[in-house]
């Protein structure tokens, strides 16, 4: 067989194990290794098994990941995203859809010290969805709205889909990171301006909630200032040069754990489960890194992503409509792989035609964010909303799904404004030095 049928086969191979809901990382390796083996010999398969694997657990750079995860999950268990949600209450709950644009907000605060869009989902589902039903908030506003901010998590910096994307594509961290911030900030933007739309035509969806005066405002400020105080030091050290990414990553979190202990809302267990759970989601970003790296090995033998950019730069179209379909495509394989196996499958493979299309490899990282955020919420694998139906056990999934395609449209706006103004993305990586 040519190479080009041995790359189709192994794809549609790696499709068929995803759907049986085999690891990602495992799946990935195996077809890897099973394709370079057969490209190859055995021997040269096996070599660059345990090579790989052994310079991805000893990388330096990867040590970025657990930094960043250790910050999210202190964020997390010291109750942080519920002081942020308690401050954007106070300012906003007094408004039609207050309790849910303080949720918008409230997710986006988390996300600039989380980066998983599960933990962001998860963490202010637990605080808004019990509030915005005691004020009798429609269901599918109350659930789609937290669904969907929760996936500002993985767009404003740190985010952990920008780390495994720029170690897979060995673009700055730093710069991506810069490059989520306003992009970001515009998105959380948009679901606010959803929430506005849809209580001003369908005032019933969203009562007003009760006004808080200027002192309990003031008061819930503090909340706030933990964040800002956090994505200062995070970012700022960034932006001057004074931090690496890694280091960025260990200051947020010794950072993180100083406000923590000073407040004295982390307990003994939640230290514990925060080092728990950042092994364990460290210990799987490695894998997928390292199965995403074996598969991409196996692709660069069969010259098949640098075929199929020669063979798109060939076309004569646009390249702009070429985006178009690229993006068409991730919006389709989201709505039934999870995104992270959608990104470390994809990537190896469309890398390469994206500069070939001459496209900013951190703006696409950023619309590769934006596309994994389409893909956390959309049917039938959406894990956002599925995670709110962990929360809210007597929502139907059907309620929850309706309520997010209001927000999947602001992703979609996004997306295209990002496409027609790249600087929206690129103007601020141009300050960041490393």
């Amino acid at each position: 067989m040519n190479p080009g049928t041995i790359a189709i086969i192994s794809i549609v191979l790696l499709l068929f194990l995803f759907l049986l809901r085999m690891p990602v990382a495992y799946v990935m390796a195996l077809v890897g290794f099973l394709g370079f083996s057969y490209m190859v010999s055995v021997g040269g398969g096996l070599s660059l098994l345990a090579k790989d694997f052994w310079v991805m657990f000893s990388s330096n750079s990867l040590t970025v990941v657990p930094m960043f995860v250790f910050m999210g999950t202190l964020a997390f268990h010291s109750g942080m995203g519920g002081r942020l949600y308690d401050a954007a209450h106070k300012f906003f709950a007094q408004l039609r859809g207050g309790l849910a644009l303080s949720t918008v907000m409230a997710c986006a605060g988390f996300g600039a010290m989380c980066g998983s869009t599960i933990a962001g989902a998860a963490a202010m589902g637990k605080v808004t969805l019990p509030e915005m039903r005691r004020y009798h908030y429609d269901p599918s506003l109350a659930t789609g709205c937290v669904a969907a901010a929760g996936s500002l998590a993985i767009l404003i910096p740190p985010s952990t889909v920008l780390i495994i994307y720029g170690i897979m594509t060995e673009q700055s961290i730093g710069k991506l990171f810069a490059a989520g911030i306003l992009p970001g900030l515009l998105l959380t933007a948009l679901f606010g301006l959803v929430v506005f739309l849809l209580c001003r035509f369908r005032p019933a969806l969203a009562p007003a909630g009760e006004k808080s005066s200027w002192k309990e405002r003031i008061a819930s400020l503090s909340g706030i200032i933990e964040m800002l105080i956090l994505f200062a030091l995070v970012m700022g050290g960034l932006f001057v040069g004074w931090f690496t990414p890694t280091e960025a990553g260990a200051a947020g979190a010794a950072g993180t754990l100083v406000l923590a202990l000073a407040r004295r809302k982390l307990t003994w267990r939640g230290l514990l489960d925060s080092l728990s759970e950042t092994t364990r989601i460290s210990a799987m970003v490695f894998l997928i890194i390292t199965g995403a790296t074996l598969f991409g090995r196996f692709m660069a033998v069969t010259r098949v992503p640098f075929e199929l950019s020669e063979w798109v730069g060939g076309l004569g179209m646009s390249p702009h409509v070429i985006m178009g379909f690229i993006i068409f495509g991730y919006l389709i394989g989201g709505c039934f792989m999870d995104s992270l196996a959608l990104i470390t499958l994809t990537v190896p493979i469309l890398y390469p035609v994206i500069l070939k299309l001459g496209f900013d490899p951190i703006w696409f990282g950023v619309i590769i964010v934006l596309v994994g955020e389409m893909g956390v919420i959309t049917p039938p694998v959406g894990i956002n909303v599925y995670v709110i139906k962990g929360v809210a056990v007597d929502v139907p999934l059907e309620t929850i799904f309706k309520g997010i395609f209001p927000f999947l449209g602001a992703i979609i706006v996004c997306t295209i404004l990002l496409i027609l103004f790249p600087s929206i993305a690129l103007f601020l990586p141009g300050f960041v030095t490393k």
